[in-house]
């Protein structure tokens, strides 16, 4: 039952809904969202507890209305004067929820009389990207994104041809609201003792530059990082393969439309909206001197299948956003001796001992 589930829902009102369900390991606990299509009636969030970790259940979801000037939950009496009189939001609704392998099917009565059902399908849990890559040499790599138009797209290096997917993502989480009100608030507690600026997360800028400081330092968070840099890009995807690997496998940089995404779409400074996204975001460098270098770039979402909702967008609008282009690993150390001369290494792009360390290693002893 763990996991994000996307669709429709159908019944006295019909619209979108989203469900991201945690496994506590003796029952599972969720929060769904609900959007009507249906402007003159307001959204939804429900949380709901199941009693164990069984595959069907009848609990009791607690509602509240979405603010539709925010996206974020609010009171009915906050928001009633938006809505036709005779418009009325509940407070609670009996529900049943069973799944049967890949699939969730919910109904539910709300306290009001709204009845409404949904079958749901599970996101693709397969490791394999959904975006096919284009095959090239480190030479034709190099040639390619010499001729891309500037500052249009950003890129992301990676080890293997992985689909993207936060690290909050496949650590198996999916309530983001449970990370930012009790993850980031234990960790803003004990980091606090160490950092040199004390960081206010009611400030929008200096609550993304920690999230940011988190991800960088191997806390699973649901951010991806990106750079503006290709080369940058193709460090982070031959850095951890051997040097003198000679199979035949593929490292992969992602190339992601970033111009016409945010021409094209609303970009959420809030980690949990009330709805499925994928933003865009360049944060300020608060503690953390790797941005700069890493000419670093972040999207954060609230989807366990990013590549998912990218090609949907495509085939909306009829453009390309995401690509990716695979390049032996076997040609790492031309790579990195070209990466090198252009001073992207271990050393510039972690200023610390411990980058400096790992820079000298590769050119010390890795020959």
């Amino acid at each position: 039952m763990r996991g994000q589930w996307l669709g429709s829902y159908s019944g006295n009102t019909t619209g979108k809904i989203m469900i991201n369900i945690d496994d506590l390991r003796d029952h599972y606990e969720g929060v769904a969202y609900l959007h009507p299509d249906e402007k003159g009636i307001p959204g939804t969030i429900a949380y709901f507890r199941t009693e164990d970790r069984g595959l069907e259940h009848s609990l009791i979801a607690y509602t509240a209305p979405i603010d539709p000037r925010t996206g974020f939950q609010t009171t009915w009496e906050e928001i009633k004067v938006f809505y036709p009189e005779g418009v009325a939001h509940s407070r609670e609704a009996k529900t049943q929820i069973k799944q049967s392998d890949n699939c969730l099917t919910v109904s539910a009565t709300t306290d009001i009389g709204v009845v409404f059902s949904a079958e749901l399908a599970r996101p693709d849990q397969k490791s394999e990207s959904k975006i096919s890559g284009q095959e090239m040499s480190w030479n034709e790599f190099k040639n390619y994104v010499s001729k891309i138009p500037d500052a249009g797209y950003i890129f992301r290096g990676q080890k293997e041809p992985w689909k993207l997917c936060t690290s909050f993502h496949r650590r198996g989480r999916y309530r983001i609201s449970e990370f930012t009100s009790k993850d980031v608030s234990q960790l803003h507690k004990r980091l606090s003792a160490i950092t040199s600026h004390l960081f206010d997360l009611n400030v929008p800028e200096q609550n993304g530059a920690f999230f940011n400081l988190l991800q960088h330092h191997g806390y699973p968070t649901p951010l991806l990082d990106w750079s503006h840099s290709p080369y940058v890009s193709a460090f982070f995807a031959f850095r951890d393969r051997p040097i003198d690997y000679s199979g035949d496998e593929k490292v992969r940089i992602y190339l992601f439309n970033n111009r016409e995404w945010l021409a094209r779409f609303r970009q959420i400074d809030n980690l949990d909206p009330a709805f499925p996204h994928l933003s865009v975001s360049e944060f300020i460098a608060i503690n953390n001197p790797r941005l700069v270098p890493q000419q670093a770039v972040t999207t954060a979402t609230n989807l366990y299948d990013i590549e998912a909702y990218v090609l949907g967008k495509e085939s909306e609008t009829g453009v390309k956003f995401l690509q990716a282009i695979d390049i032996p690993a076997r040609e790492r150390r031309e790579a990195m001796m070209d990466l090198r001369f252009m001073g992207i290494t271990a050393g510039s792009m972690f200023p610390s001992i411990d980058g400096i360390c790992e820079e000298l290693r590769e050119r010390d002893f890795d020959r």
